[in-house]
């Protein structure tokens, strides 16, 4: 399955029924008076949360959607039916905004959790509503409402509890293949991820957590360049930071630049705990580096290939996790 983060759709939301004008008409009821009933509401156009589900993919293709339209009040004051809803499954993290202002409509985050985009109009009402001491006979009724019309802009935001972030070419799709079962795809040229990837980590005493594989950051990507900010955006959802650079590279300028990327992008994104990852040691004799990276975070090196250090990476991440998750509450 292809994985879709972004999706523009133009929606309109069913209008209301019309409210209906009759009068009872029966043999033996003389005084049979007004009932004209009330017209349906129209239909919404819904998201719903799916743990099911982890893309937009469903949605990319649906440029357009309508949703349908109240019937009209019925004799012996009864409501016409309701237009159908219509109501897309979406996974968790999935935010809308509407696309002219870009005002956030609200955002998707619980199994079953909906959010109306589009609110469909509400039935008009019948002349039995309008009857009264000095009025026996109305003849008048309403129109529905029209339903709501707009375009939107739907954004799936990654939910997971660690996110790897660094260049090209990092080792970051290796490195989650070797603590998950995810099989991203990995070469050795730049941008093999060009989709974020989701792997569960296992540890002992039926622990896990979920980790993102982001597609590689370069300089200047706040910019447009490279892949952009198209995925840096997923960076937001992630408990816990850890960049991954590699052993034979400048380790701290290549960290300050992605920093920097980070904080051109959402400075607020740098107040999540952060590790950095020494990865692909087994290139040194040894598995140590000559000097240590003068860093103000916490570091390791690690190696996917030959599992150095890898499950002693998983516990501090975990560790970083649960402190995470110990001051929200």
């Amino acid at each position: 399955m292809r994985f879709a983060d972004y999706a523009k759709m133009y929606l309109k939301a069913g209008d209301g029924g019309a409210g209906t004008v009759h009068f009872r008409r029966e043999k033996f009821v003389p005084k049979g008076g007004p009932d004209g009933g009330d017209g349906g509401k129209g239909g919404d156009i819904v998201l719903r949360g799916s743990t099911n589900m982890n893309t937009l993919l469903d949605l990319r293709y649906r440029k357009f959607v309508k949703a349908e339209k109240g019937k009209p009040g019925e004799k012996g004051e009864k409501t016409g039916k309701s237009g159908e809803s219509v109501i897309f499954d979406v996974p968790l993290g999935t935010v809308a905004f509407e696309a002219d202002t870009r005002k956030r409509i609200g955002e998707i985050t619980e199994e079953g959790q909906t959010l109306i985009l589009a609110k469909g109009g509400e039935g008009g009402k019948g002349n039995a509503r309008f009857k009264s001491p000095t009025n026996q006979s109305p003849r008048q009724s309403e129109p529905g409402e029209v339903g709501k019309e707009v375009t939107v802009e739907i954004e799936l935001k990654l939910m997971a509890d660690v996110g790897l972030v660094g260049f090209p070419n990092a080792g970051k799709s290796t490195l989650l293949s070797a603590v998950s079962a995810a099989k991203p795809k990995i070469a050795d040229y730049p941008f093999t991820t060009m989709e974020p990837n989701l792997g569960v980590v296992t540890l002992p005493d039926y622990r896990s957590f979920v980790m993102a594989d982001i597609p590689g950051i370069i300089e200047e990507a706040h910019q447009g360049k490279g892949l952009g900010i198209r995925f840096l955006r997923h960076i937001e959802r992630n408990s816990v930071l850890l960049f991954v650079i590699r052993c034979d590279a400048n380790i701290e300028e290549e960290y300050q630049i992605l920093v920097d990327e980070l904080r051109a992008y959402r400075a607020d994104l740098l107040e999540k705990p952060r590790l950095v990852a020494v990865s692909q040691m087994d290139l040194i004799q040894g598995f140590q580096l000559e000097e240590e990276p003068g860093l103000d975070v916490p570091w390791i090196e690690v190696s996917a290939a030959t599992g150095h250090n890898m499950d002693t990476l998983k516990e501090r991440l975990w560790e970083l996790i649960s402190n995470t998750k110990d001051g929200a509450t």
